[in-house]
């Protein structure tokens, strides 16, 4: 006999909450933290739709929520180095709260479009469009020839263009 999705999924919440609430609050110290993430992992099996294929509950939990606490962590750090160059500015170029909000947003989707490609890659993309450097200076930073260089910005380009227009 098969058990639908919602029955399922209200099973594994009500069988493992607190657990991974639980789990999550000695890592992260912080039990509010913990609340949000640990809604967010059942959040993140609803909406993809898995309850009927876990065959081990909680270390597919545990790999969900360190996924989503990386996800926060790297949320943080680029608000944190935002505001911190924004500190920098002379307070009349300060941008107001709804366009720093705005500006975060559009980082993190540029964030999540390059996590998914080689370092390299990566790395290519944030010298050319951070440090301004040219084609040849970011081959010579990476040790690769300026054809690798243009396939590489081209491929981060469309992949960023991709993410944003979705």
């Amino acid at each position: 006999m098969s058990i639908d999705q919602p029955q399922s999924l209200h099973c594994l919440y009500l069988n493992h909450h607190r657990w991974l609430h639980d789990w999550l609050r000695r890592k992260l110290g912080d039990a509010f933290v913990a609340d949000d993430l640990a809604q967010d992992t059942f959040v993140s099996i609803m909406a993809a739709d898995t309850v009927q294929e876990i065959r081990e509950p909680r270390p597919f939990l545990v790999t969900i929520a360190r996924r989503l606490m990386a996800h926060r962590y790297r949320r943080q750090l680029l608000e944190t180095s935002y505001l911190e160059m924004l500190s920098f500015l002379p307070e009349a170029m300060v941008p107001a709260p709804e366009v720093r909000l705005m500006a975060l947003e559009a980082l993190q989707q540029v964030d999540r479009a390059l996590d998914g490609l080689p370092p390299q890659v990566k790395e290519a993309f944030l010298l050319a469009h951070l440090e301004e450097l040219s084609y040849a200076e970011i081959a010579d930073r990476l040790q690769v020839s300026t054809s690798s260089v243009k396939q590489y910005l081209t491929r981060a380009n469309r992949q960023c263009l991709f993410a944003l227009t979705v």
